[in-house]
């Protein structure tokens, strides 16, 4: 009986798994997160608000437009375009939207 030579195989499935990432990245179902990615936006704070109590803010809007989508606010950057995130606190939770209805599927 003759042995195989197992080099052939391991090379085919080692070109198997490094062809399916390619084109998995390729075509975007998969992205190699750089450090740069989880930086932070920009830092905010909560302003309480307290009845009969004035509070001041700036008059000049903050770059970032906040919207709700999928009942989770979703923050997109208008200096940088393309840079969106979601609002989390220091615990890494999502903030939640009120008031607008989750989007259904339309059978």
């Amino acid at each position: 009986m003759s042995e195989r030579n197992p080099i052939p195989l391991i090379l085919t499935g080692i070109g198997s798994i490094v062809g399916t990432v390619m084109v998995l990245w390729y075509y975007g179902y998969l992205h190699f997160a750089k450090p740069e990615d989880a930086l932070l936006l920009s830092d905010f704070t909560m302003l309480k608000t307290i009845p009969g109590e004035d509070y001041k803010v700036s008059l000049e809007a903050a770059p970032q437009v906040a919207q709700c989508i999928d009942g989770v606010l979703v923050l997109f950057d208008t200096q940088q375009k393309g840079l969106t995130g979601v609002l989390v606190d220091n615990k890494r939770k999502a903030v939640r939207c009120m008031g607008q209805e989750t989007p259904q599927e339309v059978k």
